[in-house]
């Protein structure tokens, strides 16, 4: 063994060496394993892009429904009233872009006298970016509201012909709603 050590010297402390680098790193690397693995249970937990969407939605149905309903109920005979208001999707920005147009005109003319002309038009969009520090944003023109489906109204009073008429003239007037997407029920 001994002549082994000193025939082999180099290649023992190389051995030794790598051993102990191994075993060292596993001692440290449990430990950064413990926190990725913490990390990766909090990411499971937040919100989601779609979950935020539907409470975004959710939010405007009942604004919609509670400014709707209070309004509705200060209608000469209107009664109680239960509102259902259903929207399409999330608020949609409108972004600023830069706009290219290119045409291009070509007259030809063929051995034989015949004539055409070609006529080539080209568009190039880019989003305009805001630079804010180190972030940089698209620049937002508008936001525009959630587009409308459908309202359900059920109120007391609305049996009788011209409450349910002005019923439905508010709504299709405040949300911008064609009357054939809103339904006015009487209530019990």
């Amino acid at each position: 063994m001994k002549q082994w050590i000193e025939k082999n010297g180099l290649i023992a402390i190389l051995l030794a060496f790598g051993l102990s680098f191994m075993i060292f790193s596993n001692v440290f690397n449990s430990s950064s394993s413990k926190q990725v693995q913490q990390e990766t249970t909090q990411a499971v937990f937040r919100q989601t892009d779609e979950e935020k969407k539907l409470k975004q939605i959710s939010d405007y149905e009942k604004r919609y429904e509670q400014q709707l309903k209070e309004a509705l109920e200060a209608i000469v005979g209107v009664g109680e009233v239960k509102v259902i208001v259903n929207v399409d999707a999330t608020e949609q920005n409108v972004l600023e872009k830069n706009e290219i147009v290119q045409k291009k005109r070509t007259m030809e003319e063929d051995k034989e006298g015949g004539k055409r002309q070609i006529e080539d038009e080209s568009t190039d969009e880019k989003i305009v970016i805001v630079r804010k520090g180190d972030e940089e944003t698209p620049l937002v023109l508008q936001t525009k509201k959630p587009e409308i489906r459908g309202v359900l109204v059920v109120a007391k009073g609305a049996d009788q012909v011209q409450v349910k008429k002005w019923i439905v003239e508010a709504v299709t007037r405040t949300l911008n709603v064609p009357s054939h997407r809103v339904a006015v029920l009487p209530k019990k």
